[in-house]
């Protein structure tokens, strides 16, 4: 599964770069990072339940 993520700044969807997992406030996972096509793009992008268990894995 590639991580993508829609970004504001280029309109567009993107693939992401130095992904990080983050817990939000309400426990919900999400991934977090900087858009490939740009860095000083941020992105970020929900999870759902059952992806959380895949993108663990794939981040390691």
């Amino acid at each position: 599964m590639k991580l993508t993520a829609y970004s504001l700044k280029l309109r567009k969807t993107v693939e992401i770069l130095n992904p990080k997992l983050v817990t939000m406030k309400n426990g919900r996972k999400a991934v977090q990072g900087v858009a490939a096509e740009d860095p000083s793009a941020k992105v970020f992008r929900i999870l759902s339940d059952k992806d959380v268990a895949e993108v663990e894995k794939q981040l390691g």
